[in-house]
């Protein structure tokens, strides 16, 4: 099996398992966490005069519904079938012009010119190719067409984002070493890289600056938080009720300085990249 077959395989049954489901039932605390990064977004979108906005890793839809309501049509792609089950059902709730696609953006078939821009929080930075992925994306939109992304910069800069292993390395030493050049949360740390991916891609007029956010979330939903999502998230479950109390009981601390009474609170570090679709295509 090839790197990238199995890099496609590993982000597929994690995304259609324990993932894709904690992300199904914690959506509300990650949508009001995440809302001022939605904003950027959605503000940035809009002012492209598009009429129809393709959204990548869209998750349980919050952006493709956000963007649907000031664009008029917004369509969603992600590989999480339990998510994109979520966000077809909220957006008919809703009413909203929102549609979406279970598929691997880097492969999938798009319609060519399709959309005017594209759109993406923390979608883009799990894919195996991403070189190939973004000459995809390209193919599916307009000459000029706009593309906004935001992404993390690297784990140095947002210690709220591995207090949780650091915490319990201790307890779980078989847990993953990130690693910069391997799809994940940081890929897109390095501004280089993704200068140089977005370039080879197709993509003109390449901007990178940097964005600090402020997210909150309930303390109360805090334990939940960093014992379904994240690296801990991948391996809790597996873990019996003793480790798993040992666990929590070590690293609920570790994130008091971040708590701020009733509320948690930190700084997103994040990149805004911005881009044109090159006239000129790739062959």
């Amino acid at each position: 099996m090839d790197a990238s077959r199995q890099s496609y395989d590993e982000q597929a049954a994690r995304w259609n398992g324990p993932a894709g489901h904690a992300w199904v039932d914690l959506q509300g605390v990650l949508n009001e966490m995440f809302g001022p990064i939605e904003k950027l977004l959605v503000d940035a979108v809009s002012a492209e005069h598009a009429a129809s906005v393709l959204d990548v890793g869209c998750g349980t839809g919050s952006i493709t519904r956000a963007v649907a309501r000031r664009v008029g049509t917004c369509v969603g792609v992600d590989i999480s079938g339990p998510m994109i089950e979520e966000a077809r059902a909220r957006a008919e709730q809703e009413g909203v012009p929102a549609s979406f696609v279970q598929a691997d953006a880097q492969e999938y078939a798009f319609e060519p010119a399709a959309f005017d821009a594209v759109v993406s929080r923390f979608g883009v930075m799990f894919f195996s190719d991403p070189v190939r992925a973004f000459a995809n994306l390209r193919s599916t939109v307009k000459d000029g067409a706009g593309l906004r992304c935001v992404v993390w910069r690297g784990p140095e800069e947002n210690p709220f984002m591995t207090t949780a292993e650091r915490a319990a390395a201790h307890f779980l030493p078989e847990l993953p070493a990130r690693r910069p050049d391997q799809p994940g949360q940081f890929a897109f740390a390095d501004p280089e890289r993704v200068h140089h991916i977005l370039a080879e891609s197709g993509w003109s007029g390449i901007g990178i600056e940097p964005v600090d956010v402020v997210c909150t979330l309930p303390e109360k939903e805090l334990v939940t938080y960093f014992t379904r999502l994240g690296p801990l998230g991948t391996v809790l479950p597996d873990a019996d009720e003793r480790t798993r109390a040992e666990i929590v009981e070590v690293v609920r601390p570790a994130f008091d300085p971040f708590v701020q009474g009733a509320e948690v609170r930190y700084t997103a570090a994040c990149w805004m990249v911005s881009a044109r679709a090159a006239t000129a295509k790739l062959s």
